[in-house]
């Protein structure tokens, strides 16, 4: 139950389409591209056969290991992660997941894997 005089974040009915993004970008093998709504991003990933985070974003990162949270639906193919403690899955079509910081991730198998990711705030990848 709300409390009387509470205001929801959502203000207005919002429409975007992922295949007309607000922001695209490619690291090697991996693309991004996002649309922003007030108050969540919402980004299509596409890890491309062979692509791999600790060889196609980790300079631009800076860091060992992807130090972001995802909450992300998979679509289509095949993702191995490994997180930092050595613990590891692997997710496909239909999937949900939730990772926390500190984790390596590729693609399994001869299909590219895309997912879409929601976060909340600014874009996790600017810097």
């Amino acid at each position: 139950m709300r409390e009387e005089g509470s205001q929801t974040a959502l203000q207005t009915m919002q429409k975007k389409n992922l295949d007309n993004p607000d922001d695209a970008d490619v690291h090697g093998k991996i693309k991004k591209e996002t649309v922003s709504l007030d108050t969540v991003n919402v980004t299509r990933v596409t890890f491309d056969v062979g692509a791999k985070w600790s060889e196609d974003l980790k300079e631009y990162a800076g860091t060992e290991s992807c130090q972001l949270p995802h909450v992300a639906l998979v679509q289509s193919g095949r993702l191995k992660v490994v997180m930092d403690d050595g613990s590891e899955e692997e997710f496909g079509a239909g999937d949900i997941m939730m990772l926390p910081p500190g984790h390596d991730a590729w693609t399994v198998g001869e299909e590219p894997c895309v997912f879409v990711e929601f976060s909340q705030g600014d874009d996790y990848y600017e810097h």
